[in-house]
């Protein structure tokens, strides 16, 4: 591909016009999206994709799992150049997290159909199942399934947060499908919001992300005995709600004692019976860990696990774990990251290299070929919110650096 010749742009106000289309499917009240994975929002969603490839021309397949792939032809039939993301959100989720990594891909194949340009190697459009792992998990199955680092019949048989069974409902929303996603992949490159604070603080129009961290999701099951709340002395209670909070406390001081990009959440915590008057019998909670080096994160599962023992036999609750999801950090492609700050300057655009916070699709393609992202500012970091934003020229400028590097990639023929 000749550097000399004028390379095209896209068309930014197509991309957020897509965009803004896609986030009417499963609109909320006040702005964002609910699409939980195989939901019936998230199959009007899948729809919306797979009419959008057709239209386009592209070879669409869907898999076992309900990946989605879209491919455009190049001269020869593999390996293929994947850009990918997915289009499940969470319950209170935003236009961007996830779709504009789709989106924007199918905008890239857009805009080659509009130049004339041709490629050596097909480029695919994928959209996988289950990336939030907010109804099933864990997070990122779709691309776990695909790349070979979960069983088929596992996966199928995962109940969701609501009971429902993730095979079964590929079969109610017809996305069950029997053909194989490309395997053989010559580059893999996912855009996405950066979902935190550091390029929009630091004016970044591009963030080159050289890896994702490694993350550590644990349900902690409490069990007590339930109790009156005002006749009940202390030495006698064996209080799950008690034990609960001391738990999440402690998660809150063992991160600030590590310090450094070390990270823990207690997302979920339910509580049963629930009642004001009650001490409570049980307590369902869950731990999600997360930092670049997996020495350190091993470090922070361990200070969890002793943390969780003495409080267990000082509370005398009996506490049962369970790993929701285990993922080691994950460096991406050296050549693929080059390729995506090269593509920034070129551009003239700013670009700063980072972490990913967060876990992406991308981490287990990474198993299998050669994976880089691209971030792009979120507006006030904030991400998994309704509030969830950002701007068109940003939207523009990582399509376009998505599209310098698939046109690389891909040996477009210019």
């Amino acid at each position: 591909m000749s550097e000399t010749l004028q390379q095209p742009r896209i068309d930014t106000a197509r991309l957020v016009a897509r965009i803004e289309a896609l986030g009417r499917i499963g609109a909320l009240p006040g702005g964002g999206v609910c699409r939980l994975a195989l939901g019936d929002d998230e199959k009007r969603g899948r729809d919306f994709l797979v009419a959008a490839m057709r239209d386009a021309g592209l070879e669409v397949v869907v898999d076992a799992i309900g990946n989605i792939f879209g491919t455009r032809v190049g001269r020869r039939t593999a390996p293929v150049v994947m850009l990918g993301s997915h289009i499940d959100t969470v319950a209170t989720g935003g236009l961007y997290d996830g779709a504009l990594g789709v989106l924007a891909g199918l905008e890239v194949l857009a805009t080659l159909d509009d130049a004339g340009i041709e490629t050596e190697y097909p480029i695919t459009v994928a959209a996988f199942t289950n990336e939030e792992g907010a109804r099933f998990a864990p997070d990122m199955l779709g691309s776990l399934v695909h790349v070979g680092g979960l069983d088929l019949d596992e996966a199928l048989a995962t109940r969701a947060i609501d009971g429902a069974i993730l095979g079964q409902e590929l079969q109610r929303i017809g996305y069950a499908g029997g053909d194989a996603g490309p395997r053989d992949i010559r580059a893999y490159f996912e855009l996405h919001i950066e979902q935190g604070p550091i390029l929009e603080d630091e004016a970044i129009d591009i963030g080159v992300v050289e890896g994702v961290q490694g993350i550590s999701w644990t349900e902690l099951t409490i069990e007590g005995r339930s109790a009156h709340a005002g006749t009940t002395p202390l030495r006698l209670r064996r209080d799950a709600g008690l034990a609960a909070a001391r738990i999440a406390t402690e998660v809150g001081a063992m991160v600030r004692a590590i310090g450094g990009d070390q990270v823990g959440t207690v997302g979920a915590l339910t509580l049963s019976p629930n009642l004001v008057n009650v001490v409570a019998q049980k307590a369902v909670m869950t731990v999600d860990l997360r930092n670049p080096d997996e020495a350190i994160l091993q470090q922070s599962e361990a200070a969890l696990a002793e943390s969780v023992a003495r409080i267990g036999a000082e509370e005398q609750v009996t506490v049962e774990r369970r790993a929701l999801a285990r993922f080691e950090p994950v460096a991406f492609d050296p050549i693929l990251v080059d390729q995506v700050e090269d593509a920034a300057a070129a551009l003239g655009l700013s670009s700063r290299r980072l972490y990913s916070g967060a876990g992406h699709d991308a981490q287990m393609i990474a198993r299998i070929a050669p994976a880089a992202m691209i971030f792009v500012p979120s507006v006030g970091g904030i991400s998994h919110n309704i509030q969830e934003f950002t701007r068109p020229d940003d939207l523009g400028n990582g399509a376009n650096v998505l599209l310098r590097v698939a046109l690389a990639s891909a040996d477009a023929i210019l």
